[in-house]
């Protein structure tokens, strides 16, 4: 096991005057033993990351560090780190134990005894004990899945990289693999190095997650410090589904005061934004409540205007104007019980301590949720 610094690493493609810059400046540092995600849309750098942490990719600037060695000029074969590709890279024309032991017998100097044992050893933890005889092409996306983790598991590397490893397999199956991901995780303790575009990987198998856009880091978190007190707009939208609400108001005195409506703030939260005017309000679909009449300030007459039902849950569109044109949408999570139909009138009501203000020309955060009340709230049954 081992640590892992990114010290203002910068990466950039092309010839002078048509540079791209992939991954700009970014620093973070990952304990020994970590389950570390990077996660951010297409595009935003993420796997080119993973690539230079791996060696398969050159540094423009910057420093990668293990522990306190630099590793920036290191081949990746002596970085004594594992990777597993999104498409398993399986050697078609070898079994699955010959696939394991490859890259016991190229890096070390282990008999043949030792990597056969090695290899059953892994193989059992894996669950995959009775395919070693058979060929990928025999096996199903799950089982390839858990050879191509066993391949790196072997080798007992210092830091494991995965490369969105679950995207190709079925969504069952993803959520099965995750379950198992964390707990061999847990078991083996390896610092780990993990890249996905998908959230819900991101928030239920990270110790920390590091969110970027367009190659620029946006936010180290915990999962529920992202979740609850996003660094900015962006990290606030692209983290939870559906996404969060937001709203382009202007501050005038206590208020808030936008398009659609006006939102009385308390001097408290009105002290947070300091001297700004112009504020994006946002709320979580999950925090807004749906009653049947105005009763306080921060209730508002809407109208429903869809409902997609998932079960335990419904989405619930709504419109502040009752011909529901023209207007802004406000979506709200109920209880998949709770009784909503297209065209009926009703209340929202958005809680001020559950709301977040953003600086509408920077994007950041100037005020969130504290965690001490999120985590008051009784969780969702």
């Amino acid at each position: 096991m081992a640590s892992l610094t990114l010290d203002r690493v910068t990466k950039i493609f092309g010839d002078e005057g048509n540079d791209i810059i992939a991954v700009d400046d970014l620093s973070i540092d990952t304990e020994n033993g970590e389950f570390i995600v990077l996660v951010g849309p297409s595009g935003c750098g993420k796997s080119t990351t993973l690539r230079m942490i791996a060696g398969l990719e050159s540094i423009t600037e910057g420093e990668i560090r293990i522990d306190e060695t630099v590793v920036n000029d290191q081949q990746p074969q002596n970085r004594n780190m594992a990777m597993v590709f999104q498409s398993y890279a399986l050697y078609p024309h070898m079994t699955v134990r010959e696939n394991m032991r490859f890259g016991l017998e190229e890096s070390t100097d282990l008999s043949d005894e030792e990597i056969n044992q090695q290899v059953e050893e892994t193989a059992t933890m894996m669950g995959i004990e009775e395919l070693l005889d058979r060929k990928p092409s025999e096996l199903s996306g799950g089982q390839q899945q858990r050879v191509a983790l066993g391949r790196a598991i072997v080798r007992d590397p210092q830091i494991f990289l995965l490369d969105e490893p679950l995207a190709n397999l079925d969504a069952k199956l993803r959520a099965q693999m995750r379950t198992e991901l964390q707990r061999l995780h847990d078991e083996l303790g390896v610092t780990t190095v993990y890249v996905t575009h998908d959230q819900t990987e991101a928030m239920t198998m990270s110790d920390r997650v590091a969110i970027l856009n367009d190659g620029a880091l946006q936010q180290v978190a915990t999962p529920l410090e992202a979740y609850h007190r996003p660094a900015n707009q962006f990290v606030a939208g692209f983290i939870g589904e559906p996404t969060m609400n937001f709203f382009e108001m202007e501050v005038q005195g206590s208020r808030l005061t936008g398009d659609t409506f006006t939102y009385p703030l308390s001097e408290e939260v009105k002290g947070s934004i300091g001297d700004v005017t112009h504020v994006i309000l946002g709320i979580r679909p999950e925090d807004i409540d749906l009653i049947s009449e105005v009763e306080e300030e921060h209730d508002f007459e809407t109208t429903v205007d869809v409902v997609e039902p998932k079960g335990n849950e419904n989405n619930v569109y709504l419109t502040f104007d009752e011909s529901g044109e023209g207007g802004k949408t406000l979506v709200a999570v109920v209880d998949g019980l709770q009784s909503v139909e297209a065209g009926q009138p009703t209340v929202a009501r958005i809680p001020q301590t559950a709301i977040h203000i953003f600086d509408a020309n920077t994007g950041q955060a100037l005020h969130n949720r504290s965690l001490e009340e999120a985590e008051e709230i009784e969780p969702r049954i």
